[in-house]
């Protein structure tokens, strides 16, 4: 029988996010409520943390896996001697600090995670240890540099037909919404239809193997452009909540994003514009001194230039 009625391990929050990076203090308690006077061996915490990979090649008889630490801490909140602890409930503060370091953001997907950890034991002679883990939600600073925060503009020429787009970002949060504007020159015989597609690109390594996903999390349709004809369109696209951050500083994988402007033409391969986007915490999403908005890039489309919206967006 055990007289462990509860082993809880609890931290402050910095932020409001309930974030952490590296070189800040995670100050915690260990709670531990006992039935009965109980001799413990030792009780201890640590915190870790870890990026692990796996993924299998399904045309291979071949399993890839690999794993990388960022750091490990641990204290001794009970020494490991028997102490007995009388009946009742018992709080053992803690306070780690996390090293600085060059530490990736957390992340979970479907061949590997990224991982921060903290977790409580307790250890008694002759019986199994009571545990309980609390993950931590880590951020990476490191995509902060060098990030320039303008919009971003393109053209493309394929036959008889012109692709002008502007993007008003490249430098985004989850929940950001892109302003889009795009002018499509039609002087073909065919049909076309704009098109938006906001992409992820997901690649895992190990040595010299990789894994490569490239999904559409948002997709966006325009209406129908005739032949011989010139016309400007504009929307909004929303950037998902729960999308995970751009991710450069981890071996085992990357994450990148961008967004693709095109054109979609009958038994033909239409022009595209595609623009590199840069998604980090919305705490960290704003201008440097010197970083404001504009001017806008040299052959850049001026907004002035497009009328009001000719299309529905759906």
């Amino acid at each position: 029988m055990s007289w462990i009625k509860d082993l809880n391990l609890d931290y402050e929050a910095l932020n409001k996010e309930g974030t952490f990076s590296a070189g800040d203090t995670i100050i915690g308690t260990v709670t531990l409520t006992l039935t009965k006077e109980t001799k413990v061996k030792c009780l201890m915490v640590k915190a870790k943390g870890d990026a692990r990979i796996d993924w299998q090649e399904c045309n291979q008889d071949g399993t890839y896996n690999g794993h990388r630490r960022y750091f490990k801490l641990k204290e001794f909140l009970i020494a490991e001697n028997d102490t007995v602890l009388p009946q009742g409930v018992h709080g053992f503060k803690f306070r780690f600090t996390i090293p600085q370091g060059d530490m990736p953001s957390s992340f979970k997907g479907v061949h590997g995670r990224i991982v921060y950890m903290l977790e409580a034991k307790m250890s008694r002679t002759g019986r199994l240890p009571s545990r309980v883990q609390k993950e931590l939600k880590f951020v990476s600073t490191s995509f902060l540099h060098g990030q320039v925060m303008c919009p971003q503009s393109g053209s493309v020429d394929k036959g008889q037909v012109q692709l002008s787009a502007t993007v008003n970002k490249k430098v985004c949060s989850p929940g950001d919404t892109l302003s889009v504007v795009a002018k499509i020159r039609n002087s073909s015989s065919k049909k076309t239809r704009p098109k938006l597609s906001l992409q992820q690109k997901l690649v895992y390594r190990v040595g010299a193997s990789t894994a490569t996903t490239d999904q559409s999390l948002r997709k966006m349709v325009g209406e129908t452009i005739a032949p011989n004809s010139e016309e400007s369109v504009s929307c909004q696209l929303e950037i998902p909540a729960n999308v995970a951050f751009t991710l450069h500083n981890c071996e085992l994988f990357s994450i990148d994003y961008y967004l693709k402007v095109y054109l979609d033409i009958s038994f033909a391969i239409g022009p595209a514009v595609v623009f590199p986007l840069v998604i980090i915490p919305a705490s960290f999403a704003t201008l440097q001194p010197g970083e404001a908005l504009g001017p806008y890039p040299a052959g850049a489309p001026n907004y002035s230039d497009f009328p009001s919206p000719a299309f529905n967006w759906t």
